[in-house]
């Protein structure tokens, strides 16, 4: 008995590909019928307005493996796949553009590779074919995220991505948070693997590219990176800040006194940036470890009302699983 209904899903966030959909989609039948799997093919439209939707309408009818989800509005793509994922069925689910720059037949390569027990497979587009001005802002952001989480990868911005599904229960989506899914992943205890992908040169419409995006790149970094590492201790980060900043408050407001001695100054006639400085750097200390008991309870209350637990199952044994069968 299968505990999933689908052995594959494949998700694809559409914003204005009506030329290259139809493309794309006749080279996905013919790979994946080849892969001789369960599968199915969710495409996502994020508030297209060139024709997209009706083409996608099309291939349903045409296709009983395909199934389209059409959000109200542009949401952006991470939102866009955060549905695709809601909507998904298969055991392992992979993450693809729909401009037809990702190659469909990777997709067997990369399941071939999951099959090695790894719970994500990362596509890295060695070649890439872009331009500069896109190349140069992605390579430093991929550099930043890796040294600053300590998840290596070349290439984060790559969407052909496969995972297991229980690793993406584990994970939801917002902002740009798509490109950090396998950080999120690996901070619940994912097995992750990188590999090299075709890219191709894009043939239709043009890229939604903008410098804006490497911007909420930095700032959903900083996100990520609490949510990895403190989003169960962050009193740790702001109690310990608060503590620093509580230590220096107290020996500041020594040193006024020390400093009026050893002027041979009264103490009033000395310069009070000892004295102001270590007042702010008190009242700051005491905000951040207040700072840190709240968002300390907020995050036990997001644990306990989605009831999540602070770690990740692989998998579970026990006798059952070894007692012979009958006959």
């Amino acid at each position: 008995m299968h505990k999933f209904p689908y052995d594959l899903s494949l998700v694809l966030p559409v914003y204005n590909e009506a030329e290259s959909l139809p493309k794309l989609h006749d080279e996905l039948e013919g790979v994946l019928r080849g892969m001789n799997l369960r599968y199915e093919i969710i495409y996502v439209d994020d508030g297209s307005r060139d024709g997209s939707i009706q083409v996608l309408r099309d291939i349903c009818t045409q296709s009983p493996a395909t199934k389209a989800v059409f959000l109200r509005r542009n949401f952006g793509q991470t939102a866009a796949i955060q549905a695709g994922i809601d909507q998904a069925t298969g055991a392992i689910i992979t993450l693809m553009d729909s401009d037809l720059q990702n190659d469909p037949h990777e997709i067997p390569k990369m399941y071939a590779r999951m099959e090695e027990d790894f719970d994500l497979v990362s596509g890295w587009r060695k070649k890439r074919q872009d331009n500069t001005i896109r190349k140069i802002p992605s390579q430093i952001a991929n550099r930043l995220i890796s040294r600053v989480t300590g998840v290596y990868l070349h290439d984060y911005g790559c969407t052909l991505k496969m995972y297991r599904r229980e690793v993406l229960d584990h994970v939801r989506l917002y902002g740009e948070m798509h490109r950090f899914i396998p950080v999120l992943a690996f901070g619940a205890g994912a097995k992750i693997d990188e590999m090299v992908v075709n890219h191709r040169a894009r043939m239709f419409g043009r890229s939604k590219y903008t410098l804006w995006r490497t911007v909420k790149v930095v700032l959903d970094l900083i996100t990520v990176t609490f949510m990895t590492k403190f989003n169960t201790r962050p009193m740790y980060i702001f109690g310990g800040s608060g503590f620093l900043f509580g230590f220096l408050g107290v020996l500041a407001l020594i040193l006024a006194p020390i400093y009026s001695l050893a002027a041979d100054k009264p103490f009033f006639e000395s310069p009070m940036l000892f004295v102001i400085l270590g007042v702010v750097l008190l009242v700051g200390g005491l905000q951040n470890i207040l700072l840190g008991l709240l968002i300390e309870m907020l995050m036990r209350t997001y644990y306990e009302a989605q009831h999540k637990g602070p770690y990740t199952v692989r998998e579970m044994v026990s006798t059952d699983d070894f007692q012979p069968t009958p006959g």
